[in-house]
């Protein structure tokens, strides 16, 4: 079972405060910038999507950490959420095999915890974490 990450959409997520989708090409995809300006949390809210339980893992003391804080120039968020759509190069694992294309999408209020989500409907973390499991892939392969 084979599939390809096609696009990552990041919101009140660590730095990103505001909405930001990558597409991410087939081929290698880099990502580049100066110091600070969140290479790593790209990366992160990647790990997050696909099931990270420890907020020591992301940097953090609590898991709420990955909502966005806020700075002088912006109010905090109350939530965040990452959402990585995955299209099928080979059938996607049970319940799935029909899809061509997956939503994953995991969601954080301040203080309430996560909630996933493929293509639209409620998931447990389990459920996400045995998903990329299927698909030789998790929050913590290469």
């Amino acid at each position: 079972m084979a599939a390809r990450f096609t696009r990552l959409r990041i919101a009140g997520f660590k730095s990103f405060a505001e909405p930001v989708e990558l597409e991410i090409l087939p081929g290698l995809t880099g990502i580049v910038g100066p110091n600070g300006c969140g290479k790593s949390n790209v990366a992160e809210a990647l790990r997050w999507v696909m099931g990270e339980s420890s907020a020591r893992a992301m940097r953090g003391g609590e898991m709420d950490d990955v909502i966005f804080t806020g700075t002088a120039a912006r109010a905090s968020r109350n939530l965040a959420e990452a959402t990585i759509t995955l299209t099928a190069t080979d059938p996607f694992p049970p319940p799935f095999q029909d899809a061509t294309e997956l939503q994953v999408s995991r969601r954080i209020e301040r203080g309430s915890g996560s909630t996933y989500r493929v293509n639209g409907r409620e998931a447990r973390a389990r459920d996400v974490q045995v998903l990329f499991a299927d698909l030789a892939s998790g929050a913590r392969s290469s």
